[in-house]
């Protein structure tokens, strides 16, 4: 793929597969998906979708390696402290 041929951006990095083009867009190879998709690839949840008093909502699970994982809505500044 030559520079500016899809979108009029220029190629960042190639990795056979996977494409990094400049503003950020990445382009996968559909055997990069097949692939992972074949593995079993469950995830163990922690905790269902929650909201704390606060307002945020949270949810926990592990990745593949066991690392616990948490993601968060942002959380506004309450009082000007957070």
């Amino acid at each position: 793929m030559g520079n500016n041929d899809l979108f009029g951006l220029d190629v960042v990095l190639d990795n056979g597969g996977n494409v990094i083009l400049t503003e950020g867009l990445v382009l996968q190879d559909e055997k990069i998906w097949k692939g992972f998709l074949e593995k079993d690839t469950l995830v163990q949840y922690v905790n269902r979708l929650m909201t704390h008093s606060w307002g945020q909502k949270v949810i926990r699970f592990y990745d593949l390696d066991g690392n616990l994982i948490e993601v968060g809505t942002p959380v506004e500044a309450y009082g000007g402290y957070i």
